[in-house]
């Protein structure tokens, strides 16, 4: 695994690091909904298989010199998959965010907050891991936060996946008692709160990290690549296409408004993006890292 210096960016007073939480495929269909595969496929060439390649992008949130807070956003697939479902979704079980984190010199002991959009497998997988025959939290000093509609959901199973909410992800933190439901708006860490952003799932939060000079949102799967910033772009895997094209609209002119910064979660090329108004919508700029 060929680790680099991770992307980083200075908000003011805080700095938000890029992590790599692992990569997987998944059905190009399902990814673009209804939009036709002449037209996504010309950006996102599908495999003899029809996937296409995502990436799993994670966020670590620090305050140099000011507070002993360290708040890590998503945690990517994990790595507790049998040999099927690694065929099936192309995944690594050794590439994933916690390794990455240990190798850029960050204790997991040292993460306080973990914050997930929502809890389907490629967001929450990483939150648990195998010790000892056993799965265990990964991060075990952490609270971890989700809206409590979507924990009460992802608890249910309910959604269009039968297999996406992994009870493995989940119980381990039960016995911690490392959950720490959120109802709405509410500030996690300085800085940083999420924003309700529902459609894809019903309790789906976008994180908001805001400093002293600017202002970044993770928006999770409201927005996965750059390739979804067009209206009619929804996945298959979303509950409720057009609440979600209404979030999206929503936070793409705000972000515009602010001049401020999104991260996507699967996008590989370009994760890092400033958003600027195109006509009645649109369009994703690249941001260049701090350092």
């Amino acid at each position: 695994m060929n680790v680099h210096s991770p992307p980083r960016y200075d908000l003011g007073g805080c700095t938000v690091t890029l992590i790599n939480g692992g990569r997987l495929k998944l059905d190009g269909g399902a990814m673009f909904g209804l939009v036709p595969k002449a037209l996504w496929a010309r950006t996102c060439p599908a495999d003899e298989h029809n996937r296409i390649a995502l990436a799993c992008n994670c966020l670590l949130v620090e305050w140099p010199g000011g507070s002993d807070r360290r708040v890590l956003i998503e945690t990517g697939h994990g790595p507790k998959y049998a040999e099927k479902e690694q065929r099936i979704f192309a995944l690594d079980p050794q590439d994933w965010v916690l390794p990455r984190l240990q190798a850029a010199g960050i204790d997991p002991t040292t993460i306080t907050d973990v914050v997930v959009t929502h809890l389907h497998f490629d967001h929450a997988g990483g939150l648990t891991h195998p010790v000892d025959d056993r799965v265990r939290p990964t991060f075990p000093r952490a609270r971890v936060h989700v809206q409590c509609h979507e924990l009460a959901d992802a608890r249910r199973n309910f959604g269009v996946m039968t297999a996406t909410y992994r009870e493995e992800n989940f119980q381990p933190l039960d016995a911690a008692d490392a959950w720490r439901p959120l109802d709405g708006e509410t500030e996690i860490a300085p800085g940083v709160r999420p924003r309700l952003t529902p459609g894809h799932t019903r309790g789906h939060h976008s994180i908001v990290v805001t400093g002293r000079d600017r202002t970044l949102v993770y928006g999770g799967d409201l927005l996965p690549t750059r390739h979804h910033v067009g209206a009619a772009y929804n996945m298959s895997y979303d509950l409720y296409p057009l609440e979600n094209r209404a979030s999206k609209q929503k936070l793409l002119a705000w972000l515009a408004g602010c001049d401020g910064l999104l991260a996507l979660d699967h996008e590989l090329d370009t994760p890092m993006v400033a958003v600027r108004p195109d006509g009645d919508w649109f369009r994703l700029e690249p941001a260049a890292a701090t350092s």
